[in-house]
This record gives structure tokens, C-alpha cells and sequence, in this order.
């Protein structure tokens, strides 16, 4: 990226803060929940990260080996850093975290194969912003491959902007309201 990072001028939310649960478009019922890294939260991480579709990884993350795994989540699963996930039942099926980054944190979002394109990935988003606003979180940014049009429109619909096209990656961001 060329010079500093942009973001809206407006605000975007206010967004609901977790927990929240609703059903989704398969008819399972999902509860979005901040995750804390307590030790049933990280194992069930692990178990979702162990399983996840190779084809899904993106910049190399999420790792692949479970040692890597456990590695990386220790790292975003720091009190710096916050995170939602969702459940279906005792199992984690999405994860979403904001990693801080200078004044601003970025955005990752990783949600199983078998879940995907039922809503929720924007459950998980906005439960995720909603939380990280509610933390003093003002500015996120994100980067998404260019041709992964369902992932640009997810960003899209939940209020983030293009703010740099010049890769093969587009990087978007946005700015959050504080909470009501």
C-alpha cells in the first residue's frame, strides 16, 4: 500500500454487541458469543481450525498443523486483541478477530465450509464489530483476494469501503460509531 491507510469519513453502526443467537439460513441455531480464550473456547477452536477446508486459507492463515494452530491462536486470542465466535451447539463453526495494528486493527474472519453462505459470516462480522466498538475499536481495515466477490459483498453490506485496489488483493476499511 502507497501512503497511509484511508478510512470513511462516516462512521458505520452502531453495531449489536454478543451474545446473540439466531437461525440460520440451513435452520441450525447459531449463537455469535465474544470468546475470551477460555480453555473450552480454545479447544474448540483447534478442533474447528483442525478441520477447516485448505481451499478456504488465505495468506496462510489459518495454519494447517495443529502445533501452528495453537501458535497462531495464542496470538490472536490476546487480550489486545478481540474476538467472536460462533456456535452451533458446543461446536465452533466461525471465528472472527481484530488484531491491533498502529491506530487501527484488522479484521480476519474464517467461518467451515459446511456453514458457509447460510448469514453467518455477517452475524459473525457485525456481533465482531459491535464488540470491538464497544472495546474503543474506531477504525478497521481488512484485505480480501479481488475475485472473491461473495467476500467483497459481505464486506461491502456491512459498511467497509474499498480504500486501496492497486494488488491483486483489495484492502477496505471502516470506521465504527461508538456505541448507543
Amino acid at each position: 500500500m502507497t501512503g497511509p491507510r484511508r478510512y470513511p469519513d462516516e462512521p458505520a453502526g452502531p453495531f449489536q454487541e454478543p451474545p446473540r443467537a439466531f437461525t440460520d439460513r440451513e435452520g441450525r441455531e447459531i449463537e455469535i458469543r465474544a470468546c475470551r480464550g477460555e480453555p473450552e473456547e480454545y479447544d474448540a477452536l483447534v478442533e474447528m481450525y483442525t478441520g477447516f477446508d485448505p481451499s478456504d486459507r488465505a495468506q496462510g492463515i489459518p495454519p494447517a498443523q495443529e502445533s501452528r494452530i495453537r501458535s497462531w491462536l495464542d496470538t490472536i486470542l490476546d487480550e489486545d486483541c478481540h474476538n467472536v465466535v460462533a456456535w452451533h451447539g458446543e461446536s465452533a463453526v466461525g471465528h472472527a478477530t481484530l488484531v491491533p495494528d498502529d491506530e487501527a486493527h484488522e479484521l480476519a474472519i474464517f467461518v467451515l465450509q459446511e456453514y458457509q453462505n447460510a448469514g453467518i459470516g455477517t452475524e459473525l462480522i457485525e456481533g465482531l464489530l459491535g464488540h470491538g466498538a464497544s472495546e474503543g475499536v474506531r477504525k478497521v481495515w481488512l484485505t480480501v483476494e479481488r475475485w472473491n466477490h461473495a467476500a467483497v459483498e459481505l464486506y461491502r453490506k456491512t459498511g467497509f469501503e474499498t480504500s486501496n485496489a492497486e494488488s491483486f488483493e483489495l484492502e477496505m476499511a471502516i470506521r465504527l460509531a461508538e456505541p448507543e
